[in-house]
């Protein structure tokens, strides 16, 4: 049985900056397959850069097109589920499956179409993502252009049109499990704090709150790919942007300020724990050390007593998932997780309290 494909789901308004958060992603991706389906309102010229080598920027419902960097992009309507089954249906299935959708309608729907039985055998969700204007928030808005925003309500005759925006963007912080400030760089650090834990206060408990800058954020937090492969885990124990490769370097903090945030680091370990018993009891465990150590991600497999079937564990924020993907094999029966977080990270802490 093949382990189940995750899906993120990313949402915001427009403008918020999910096509370039998307793009820095998918230019990073590492060799990655990473399928994308996007669903954005109204124009797609929107999005039209982001599918730029797809031949045609209007990517047509039908089409499910491989883009160079080995990424397939369709658009969904109606289609969600026969786009899936298409896309589960090729032989070179993709490793993640990125749906961004445009922040006015809710993703409940969405989420809830994961359970259909052709699919939820073979893809798991793995995270909601919100993704919001930073600048906009800290000014008491809730995109930089709101106009922009309604209009493109108006335009589409599938949602509702009578929920205040203010409502939506509620609703948008509240299903996320993970949340993004973008154009952290346009904030001071004060503003950008204040603005980050105003959005923790509005979200459901153990949500983290991240901030980007021109949508660069490392894309193992973003989706977690790369995190609990097993050939690879002792290797990485750094998750760095690009811009911390020379720490010394802080001369230029006053002109180059936006390229210092500290909170753009996070770091990762692996914990290595022997089998477990009860696999309930050990999610609710997890599931409460994410909440006490602010974790953003953690994936892994643990060894179940009596059971030949290794348990897959990932969970992002508040949201674990958890089930049986494929036989240890010849593998040692130990339970392997990796644990990402901002720097910061009480390694030891968390590590006594997961072998507890």
């Amino acid at each position: 049985m093949p382990a189940k494909i995750p899906a993120t789901v990313i949402t915001g308004f427009l403008g918020a900056g999910k096509t370039t958060l998307i793009r820095h992603m998918l230019t990073h991706a590492k060799g990655k397959r990473i399928a994308l389906i996007i669903n954005e309102f109204g124009d797609l010229g929107v999005d039209g850069d982001i599918l730029k080598g797809c031949g045609d920027s209007a990517c047509r419902d039908e089409d499910i097109m491989e883009l160079s960097n080995g990424c397939i992009c369709c658009t969904v309507a109606e289609d969600f589920i026969p786009t899936m089954e298409a896309l589960l249906a090729r032989p070179d299935k993709p490793d993640h499956i990125v749906i961004e959708t445009s922040g006015l309608a809710l993703p409940q729907p969405l989420i809830r179409a994961f359970n259909w039985p052709a699919i939820s055998t073979q893809v798991t969700v793995d995270g909601v993502v919100t993704v919001v204007d930073g600048r906009a928030v800290t000014e008491g808005r809730f995109a930089h252009d709101e106009a922009a925003v309604s209009a493109a309500r108006d335009a589409d005759d599938s949602i509702d049109h009578e929920t205040p925006l203010s409502e939506l963007f509620e609703d948008q912080l509240a299903c996320a499990d993970m949340i993004v400030v973008n154009k952290a760089d346009l904030l001071s650090e004060t503003e950008l704090a204040l603005t980050m834990d105003a959005l923790k206060t509005g979200a459901r408990p153990s949500v983290q709150v991240v901030s980007s800058a021109m949508g660069v954020l490392p894309v193992d937090v973003l989706l977690g790919m790369g995190i609990g492969a097993e050939s690879d885990m002792e290797a990485r124990h750094e998750v760095h942007h690009h811009h911390h490769d020379d720490e010394d370097d802080h001369d230029d903090e006053d002109e180059d300020d936006h390229h210092h945030h500290d909170h753009d680091e996070f770091e990762s370990f692996v914990v290595t724990l022997p089998e477990i018993t009860d696999p309930k009891a050990f999610s609710a465990k997890v599931s409460a050390i994410i909440a006490e150590h602010d974790i953003l991600r953690l994936k892994g497999f643990a060894a179940v007593t009596g059971k030949p079937m290794r348990l897959t564990i990932q969970a992002v924020g508040p949201r674990i998932d958890s089930y049986f993907d494929q036989p240890f094999g010849t593998g040692p029966r130990e339970t392997r997780l990796v644990v990402i977080g901002q720097t910061g990270l009480d390694r030891a802490a968390i590590e006594t309290a997961l072998a507890a």
